[in-house]
């Protein structure tokens, strides 16, 4: 958008991931004027910059984070400051036939034939600009076409003070996890995965830490996927532990996790092309299926590098054993839920024996989590786990494990001695190991 040189388009910014609510009433508006795109803006000081849009953005060179310059001078020269102002109607269905319009640097730069807008107001102020932009002239728009950009800002109005503190509370967790990223990712902790006959630890679990609040790891990879760069962080973890990865001996392993969709999403972009035998990757969450075939086609290229596959969190209510048997894990991480208290529970105890015997015949180990007492590890090691993770055999460290060096016999015996967890230490499920 330029005149005489100049363009009303200001330096874009970094806004966080849009409320689906907002984009599904933006195609609302779009379709039933007729219109290539829609968007919302909000005033930050003396721009406008837009949180949101639906519809083809591209073709005008616009999308989330484009500013909108806010001075005086520019203001004059923008659609949307004369609709804002009462020189013009809410909704221009010819740009190019209307004299007020016509050479203003919207229409000109942007090719903008047909233009709507409102304001969306937070009480008596306005908190910012909804409309739409088409490419074509819409001669058959009305006064009724008017009351639907009416009806969808006072929608939008209504939720404003929650639109706006979604966006600070997204904008604060943006900037926090772009922090971590811009810093190199998040600081690395590894947790022994102990075989539960000697003792010896086999491979190491990496485990990110980040600083809090929140104190959990889950959260901060919750946050990042709500506003968009929840694939970037896990990824950066992974790029961290690939980092320790000529420390780990031939005979061991080292664990990242990843989501389904940072496995179909990146993950193979950032594994160096080098043999990957002392590297497990798990899958961690089911937000999509593990016969998903986009999964499978990644599992089968990590495999062939050298890679083993583990799927976490299985006996948590997890009904899908028949896509174990699809996938045919290399690891079978049972979840904490199922070994807690499974000294004591006979139906935990036959759940654990019935994958253990599932496990055998589809050619996967099994690795008990968060075994923390020594009843459990009896337990555990009574129904065939021959490997374990958990405060009671090691608790996460900067530091890698010594490997292969046995601390007990097999057999009843007490087992190790008993750690507690750490006061702010948690556990970010799956990143899991096996020899």
């Amino acid at each position: 958008m330029t005149a005489g040189g100049l363009s009303i388009l200001g330096t874009p910014v970094d806004v966080p991931e849009p409320d689906m609510a907002v984009v599904h009433l933006l195609g609302v508006l779009r379709r039933q004027l007729g219109m290539d795109l829609g968007w919302l803006c909000r005033f930050d000081g003396d721009r406008l910059v837009m949180q949101a849009q639906n519809g083809d953005g591209a073709s005008y060179g616009v999308g989330p984070g484009t500013t909108v310059l806010g001075s005086p001078e520019d203001r004059e020269r923008t659609l949307y400051w004369r609709v804002l102002t009462g020189r013009l109607p809410p909704v221009v269905p010819d740009t190019l036939a209307d004299p007020r319009t016509a050479g203003l640097p919207t229409v000109t730069e942007l090719g903008v034939r047909t233009y709507a807008a409102t304001p969306i107001r937070d009480g008596d102020r306005i908190y910012g600009v909804v409309g739409c932009l088409g490419r074509v002239p819409r001669p058959e728009l009305d006064s009724r076409h008017v009351q639907i950009l009416m009806l969808i800002a006072d929608l939008l109005s209504v939720s404003v003070r929650d639109l706006h503190r979604m966006w600070e509370d997204s904008s604060r967790a943006w900037r926090a996890v772009r922090e971590v990223l811009d810093s190199g990712g998040p600081r690395l902790v590894f947790q022994p995965v102990v075989d539960l006959h000697t003792g010896a630890a086999v491979a190491a679990e990496a485990l990110a830490r980040f600083p809090g609040p929140p104190a959990d790891p889950q959260q901060w990879f919750a946050r990042a996927a709500g506003v968009g760069l929840g694939v970037e962080l896990e990824l950066a973890a992974v790029r961290q532990a690939l980092g320790v990865l000529p420390a780990v001996p031939a005979n061991a392993r080292l664990t990242v996790n990843v989501s389904p969709t940072a496995l179909t999403g990146g993950l193979l972009g950032v594994l160096p092309d080098i043999d990957l035998t002392r590297l497990v990757v798990e899958i961690t969450e089911q937000e999509r299926s593990l016969d998903d075939p986009a999964v499978v086609r990644a599992t089968r290229e990590l495999r062939a590098r050298g890679a083993r596959i583990a799927v976490d969190d299985v006996g948590a209510g997890y009904a899908g054993l028949a896509r174990l048997v699809q996938l045919r894990p290399d690891v079978i991480k049972l979840d904490r839920c199922l070994i807690h208290g499974m000294d004591t529970d006979p139906v935990r105890r036959a759940t654990a024996i019935a994958l253990v015997y599932l496990a055998g015949k589809i050619g996967s180990r099994i690795i008990a989590e968060g075994v923390e007492t020594a009843t459990e590890l009896a337990a555990a090691r009574d129904t065939g786990i021959g490997y374990g993770q958990g405060y009671h055999l090691g608790v996460p460290d900067p530091a890698l494990p010594a490997f292969h060096r046995p601390r007990w016999s097999g057999g009843p015996g007490p087992g190790p001695p008993d750690h507690r967890p750490v006061a702010g230490a948690y556990d970010v499920s799956g990143y899991d190991v096996s020899s």
